[in-house]
């Protein structure tokens, strides 16, 4: 195909089979030099950890290859999301993680970037995975929401995959529902700094939410905007959390309540979210993400939702596809092979963009002999 086509949207599904994963978190040392170029960082320390990330994230591609036993030289392309060290909705947002390094040090090509294209097209570039959600994971003949709990949550509500062939991958709605682990792990990791985060649940189940809080947080004008929308750490953000703490503080909370008032905000922003923006007769939810290993945060989902949507079956989405800590890299994979077969990786109804647009930049592989 020739580049300048005019990019066009996927007509067939497609198929991901998931030959490994590997996760590899980030050091304390890392991660705390993340956090400080969030809120401080120089041009040098900007330039400097955006080199260090790429050899990072090579390191986890390394590992991911090697755990394959996939060679690099049958690799069309390595899929980078990077890390989002900002994300300025409406204007412009920034995933770091220098491709050059990852391309280097692996022998592949890389896919990086994929948000810019979105933003610069009048789009929030989030949320991005509604493209794997559509192509991937749809019901056969119901529709279907699927809940990614990373540190922000988001939905794509997607319409039976009976419908896909014929443009119903057009009709996906996406958006960010609001925190879902983030104000849960930065709670967790200032009470307690030896965590990063609460272990099956275990603290939050000790605690009782304080409702008062839970309440005021919702209050936020986010929750009432209408979709396409999306959220960050620059909202849920070290002052957004250290007042939270306060206020559960002055109504004698104990550490394990405030966690479990956390875990309650991030159930209660979801079902809050479905019963205002959702009108599709979904029949399932799958919860995917790093915040569906946490029991006590999925029971909380599980009968927030049942509430409003008493008939709708919550599961997590290993239930029904593969390990969903892995789904978020088998989305971007997708989102890379889009790009290089010159189609288009975003979803209007998703992200709010003006059209359907290519995402990502290409970095080519080291040049061989």
């Amino acid at each position: 195909e020739a580049l300048a086509r005019r990019p066009r949207l996927v007509l067939s599904l497609v198929r991901a089979e998931l030959l490994a994963f590997t996760h590899r978190p980030y050091a304390a040392h890392e991660r705390a030099r993340l956090d400080a170029a969030m809120q401080r960082g120089t041009a040098q320390e900007y330039c400097r950890v955006n080199a260090d990330l790429g050899d990072w994230l090579a390191d986890a591609a390394l590992l991911a290859l090697a755990s394959s036993g996939v060679s690099h030289r049958s690799v069309a392309a390595i899929a980078s999301h990077g890390h989002t060290l900002w994300h300025d909705v409406g204007h412009s947002t920034w995933q770091i993680g220098d491709a050059a390094r990852i391309a280097e040090r692996t022998g592949c090509a890389v896919v990086s970037d994929f948000r810019s294209r979105d933003v610069a097209a009048g789009g929030q570039g989030a949320p991005l995975v509604a493209m794997a959600d559509a192509l991937l994971f749809a019901h056969a003949t119901s529709f279907r929401a699927l809940q990614n709990l990373g540190g922000i949550g988001n939905v794509a509500v997607v319409p039976p995959a009976s419908t896909m062939m014929h443009d119903g991958v057009l009709n996906v709605r996406a958006f960010d529902t609001g925190p879902s682990v983030v104000v849960i792990d930065a709670v967790v990791a200032a009470l307690h700094p030896e965590l990063t985060y609460d272990r099956d649940g275990l603290l939050a189940a000790a605690g009782t939410p304080v409702v008062p809080v839970v309440n005021a947080a919702l209050a936020h004008s986010y929750f009432s905007k209408s979709p396409p929308k999306s959220t960050g750490r620059e909202l849920f953000s070290r002052a957004y959390v250290g007042q939270f703490i306060t206020d559960c503080r002055a109504r004698g909370a104990s550490d394990a309540d405030i966690v479990a008032t956390a875990v309650s905000f991030t159930a209660r922003s979801i079902a809050d979210q479905y019963a205002r923006f959702i009108s599709e007769p979904i029949t399932d939810v799958l919860l995917a993400g790093g915040g569906a290993q946490n029991p006590t945060l999925v029971r909380a989902i599980r009968e927030e939702l049942s509430h409003s949507m008493p008939r709708v079956v919550v599961r997590r989405f290993d239930e029904v596809f593969f390990n969903g800590e892995a789904k978020e890299a088998v989305a971007f994979a997708l989102l890379g092979y889009l790009h290089l077969t010159h189609r288009a990786g975003n979803l209007p109804g998703a992200t709010g963009a003006r059209g359907r647009r290519p995402l990502g930049v290409f970095t080519p592989a080291s040049v061989r002999a």
